[in-house]
């Protein structure tokens, strides 16, 4: 059996519909065509699918389907699955984070063939390797996706479900897999109460795999015995803020300059050292990764880097300039509303408390009252989907394929949210532009490989965004893993990506379920 701890704290409600958000299904129980590897530009690895091609305009993508692949029910898996998966979809705006848009057609059992009414080479990462697939005669009578509650899913994937409980959920290995039967048996998922906590069950040889920090990572192969450390520079962490006073949102953050203000007043050299032991790295207000993604980092920016230090003067001008005015309390307010914010986290997050406590004191130095407020990951998870927050510290997440587009689309996309109160898809911000919008639309149309005519697009974005800041720029956050290297074989490491070695990750966590071998020990 593989133990791992998330992160989760509190009790789970373990949902294995891969369409609800937070579902640990996808990957390890529902698969999607083809895996994408964001820690590296590896090509494609074939799953569901085995090849695709587009036509020349980018207008049609063929796909071949693996043949002899069976549901865990013993029902065969065939086109007509994938198509019923992209066409539930289509007709559900909520299932649909990815923005997809085109029609679907079984040509016959392993071949699909998707038609859209304009290029669209970019959403071909998104739909092969994001979109989950699952079986037309299970869901086709479920009446409503969006909420429907999984208990015993029929699946493709390398792991079924096996057993739930409020503290805990377990896989077990499918041994009707196309891939054969994974080596690892039993999969283990463990709530508990904290990092710390996770710490200490890695030191007493409980856990194999956290995905989390721990005291003194530096020497952290030294503290735990056996245990191996990988810290990736994948996510990037940011401050969400329920930005849009047009779809709901309320509070000061709403206004641009208040935003702005916070960008300048961080001090992200303190806050890396007291919080993430200098694990993090800069970041670019673009949102484009600062090694991966130079060649798109737009030269229209006021900084292609966040300041690393303070610009406190920077921030007082600006919420000057915006009618603010500071009291004798030393905090700014306007029109009578002292300018103070509630900043959520997740109980047990020992890093991202730290964080928010360091934050709550270098934003007082410029006049901003931050009050920090810890949720269970269930709440904190259910008020960013609503919208009910001012600040949220969060990290966005990557997109399949090794390019800031499928940032852009994501999080700052009119067609990604909601009004506050319903469930957003990944714009959480509630953020729309529609400069944002048309460039978003535009870089659908273009060939990837087309450069050139893409950074004009880049421009339009990134300028925006770095005005309007509905995320704001904390540091690219090194995701730390610690991992049982003398238990099992086959871990990504520094020097071998084969995935991002995040254990919360999917499809990536499936892909190293499949690797790792028991060494015995």
């Amino acid at each position: 059996m593989l133990v791992i701890y998330t992160g989760a704290t509190g009790d789970m409600q373990v949902n294995f519909n891969p369409f609800a958000p937070g579902s640990p299904s996808t990957g390890p129980i529902y698969e999607p065509l083809f895996f994408y590897n964001t820690a590296r530009a590896d090509p494609p690895q074939p799953r569901l699918g085995q090849k695709f091609s587009w036509n020349a305009d980018g207008t049609q993508l063929s796909i071949t389907l693996r043949q002899g692949v069976k549901w865990s029910d013993g029902q065969p898996f065939t086109a007509r699955d994938v198509v019923f998966t992209l066409d539930l979809l289509a007709k559900n705006k909520a299932l649909n984070t990815t923005g997809y848009r085109g029609k679907a057609t079984a040509v016959d059992d392993t071949h699909v063939s998707v038609t859209f009414d304009e290029p669209s080479f970019v959403d071909g990462p998104q739909l092969l390797g994001r979109i989950y697939i699952v079986p037309e005669h299970v869901w086709k009578s479920v009446a409503d996706p969006t909420t429907a509650q999984m208990r015993n899913p029929v699946a493709t994937g390398p792991y079924l479900e096996d057993d739930v409980k409020p503290q805990a959920y377990t896989l077990k290995a499918n041994p009707s897999h196309w891939g054969g039967e994974p080596a690892i048996k039993r999969v283990r998922v463990l709530s508990l109460s904290g990092n710390q906590a996770g710490a200490a069950a890695i030191r007493a040889g409980q856990i194999d795999w956290q995905t989390g920090p721990v005291p003194n990572v530096k020497n952290a192969e030294q503290t735990y015995p056996g245990y191996k450390v990988v810290i990736t520079p994948v996510n990037q962490m940011v401050l969400d803020t329920c930005s849009n006073p047009d779809l709901g949102c309320q509070g000061p953050q709403t206004d641009p300059a208040v935003r702005q203000a916070i960008y300048y007043a961080v001090n992200r050299t303190q806050l890396n050292a007291l919080a993430f032991e200098n694990t993090s790295s800069e970041i670019s207000p673009s949102l484009a990764l600062l090694e991966r993604d130079q060649a798109f980092i737009s030269g229209r920016l006021q900084n292609k880097v966040a300041p690393m230090q303070p610009d406190e003067a920077r921030a007082q001008q600006i919420l000057e300039g915006a009618g603010y005015a500071k009291g004798a309390d030393g905090i700014y307010a306007k029109d009578g509303k002292p300018l103070q914010l509630t900043l959520k986290t997740v109980s047990g997050w020992t890093d991202y408390i730290t964080a928010v406590n360091a934050l709550s004191q270098q934003l007082k130095k410029a006049g901003i009252k931050v009050t920090a407020q810890q949720l269970s990951f269930n709440e904190w998870s259910d008020a960013r989907g609503r919208g009910d927050y001012q600040l949220i510290i969060d990290s966005l997440y990557q997109g399949p394929a090794a390019d800031p587009f499928y940032v852009y689309s994501y999080f700052y996309g009119s067609d990604t949210t909601e009004k506050v109160g319903k469930q957003a898809g990944t714009n959480v911000s509630r953020f729309t532009d529609p400069q944002v919008d048309a460039a978003i639309a535009a870089l659908k149309k273009i060939d990837p490989k087309d450069t050139a005519a893409r950074q004009p697009q880049f421009d339009t974005i990134q300028t925006r965004i770095e005005q309007a800041m509905p995320y704001i720029p904390l540091l690219t956050q090194g995701t730390i893993s610690v991992y049982n290297a003398t238990k099992f074989t086959g871990w990504p490491t520094k020097e071998d990506l084969y995935a991002f070695p995040a254990a919360w990750q999917s499809p990536d966590n499936a892909e190293i379920y499949r690797r790792l071998k028991p060494t015995g020990k």
